[in-house]
């Protein structure tokens, strides 16, 4: 009789744990993801091309940039529990701006308000750092992207229900995202534990050095490895962030989907990543570790991206120009005149099922990249970082992020509208297989 052995204690993730942050990460998603589909047709809707739509989606990533250094900072000072709280208010008045948003400048100003209060993830994620060890933070840190995943499934559905009931009426889906927010708010607030241990200890408070971009400087300098894997996260962030955020530009364009059709590919999207990141990136952290995963995000998102950019430009079956133009154009008092809105959309003479199957297919890659590579990197971040500036540094990596975010729909609206759709994709997947060639020589597994 064989006998089985019994994991030891530290290889254990303690889920009860980090069940609440996983929790105020699912909310907080759900209420993001719901907007996200929307966004360029909510701009489509006042006339804005496809770069002003570029410039609306840079908005909010750029405040993130700003601000989550800082936040993150602050979190290791004061404690997680503060920081998260204050930025889900910022959130919760940003949804509700755009809720009564009927300009164009008024959805900027939700954006702005929400991007610069937006250190909900790099927070959550120091959460995890606190509550995990070194055997268990991919595990823990791929959770977080799997509760990603179910509000990235829920979501959607979640908006195609309410445009559904409510007649293609835009301001009701960005009143249930500000319902999600106040949610979350009250979750952080009653059941949310502190993870910082010494939070609450004024002396040990004063003993943390404060924010000071200087301090970071310095905390950088002496880690080259963090250095380089902020630079990976913003090269890799550039090619994905601007096809997740001109992904729904792209298929109202190539194949006449409108908002729900949409919906719908990012909650299929939103299910492999649920596969990927609750059930096998902490088994493949353990067996082959996270240079292997991070460098097999890279490559798997290089093919997804090219692969999109190659979809045929063929419509898919139930596609009518006139229902999807009254689609963009809304009902009721928020109704814009279907002449205003100023975008491409496909013939109607070459319907058929091949250029959503084949859509569908490259998104499985685009998949599997995007479900690893950030984890990983972000778990070789805190494994290289001291304990007490966990926060910081992954701050910074927030940072890079979102400034790849801000400048990606930048870069990708201009050469969407002067090249035509598919050539941003191509210059994603181009810039990924760069960062392949390159990345193995300087990431290394942690001692």
């Amino acid at each position: 009789m064989t006998e089985t052995t019994p994991t030891p204690p530290e290889d254990k993730l303690d889920f009860k744990r980090i069940l609440p942050i996983l929790v105020i990460v699912l909310v907080d998603l759900m209420g993001l993801s719901i907007i996200i589909p929307l966004l360029p047709l909510y701009a489509a809707r006042f006339g804005a091309e496809p770069i002003l739509v570029g410039i609306l989606q840079a908005a909010y990533p750029l405040m993130q940039f700003l601000g989550a250094p800082i936040l993150g900072r602050l979190s290791d000072r004061f404690g997680r529990k503060p920081v998260l709280i204050a930025s889900q208010i910022g959130t919760l008045i940003g949804f509700i701006m755009l809720g009564f948003a009927n300009s164009l400048l008024l959805l900027f100003i939700s954006r702005i308000i929400d991007g610069l209060s937006g250190a909900n993830i790099s927070t959550a994620q120091a959460a995890i750092a606190d509550s995990t060890n070194e055997k268990t933070r991919t595990q823990g840190l791929g959770l977080v992207g799997a509760a990603f995943g179910v509000g990235f499934v829920l979501g959607p559905v979640l908006a195609f229900i309410v445009l559904a009931s409510t007649g293609q009426n835009y301001q009701a889906v960005a009143w249930t995202a500000a319902l999600f927010s106040f949610a979350s708010i009250l979750l952080t607030t009653f059941w949310f534990k502190e993870t910082v241990t010494d939070a609450a200890d004024p002396e040990a408070s004063r003993k943390r050095r404060p924010f000071s971009f200087g301090a970071l400087r310095e905390a950088m300098a002496h880690r080259p490895t963090i250095w380089f894997l902020v630079i990976v996260m913003f090269f890799y962030q550039v090619a994905f962030g601007g096809y997740e955020q001109l992904f729904s530009l792209f298929t109202l364009n190539q194949l006449g989907m409108d908002a729900r059709d949409t919906s719908g590919l990012f909650m299929l999207a939103g299910i492999l990543i649920i596969v990927i990141q609750g059930g096998l990136i902490g088994r493949w952290s353990k067996k082959k570790g996270d240079r292997w995963l991070a460098l097999m995000g890279i490559g798997a998102l290089a093919i997804g991206l090219i692969g999109t950019a190659l979809t045929p430009a063929i419509p898919v079956p139930w596609y009518e120009k006139a229902r999807v133009l009254e689609s963009l154009a809304g009902q009721g008092e928020f109704r814009v005149s279907i002449q205003s809105i100023n975008v491409n959309l496909p013939d109607e003479t070459s319907r058929g099922w091949f250029g959503i199957v084949w859509l569908m297919i490259a998104s499985i890659p685009a998949a599997l990249g995007g479900g690893t590579l950030q984890p990983a990197v972000n778990s070789l971040i805190t494994k290289a970082s001291d304990k007490s500036e966990v926060g910081g540094m992954l701050g910074l990596s927030s940072a890079a992020y979102s400034a790849a975010n801000a400048i990606a729909p930048l870069f990708y609206g201009a050469l969407f509208q002067w090249f035509g759709p598919p050539v941003p994709f191509f210059v994603g997947g181009a810039i990924l297989l760069i960062l392949f060639i390159v990345a193995p020589r300087v990431i290394k597994n942690p001692a």
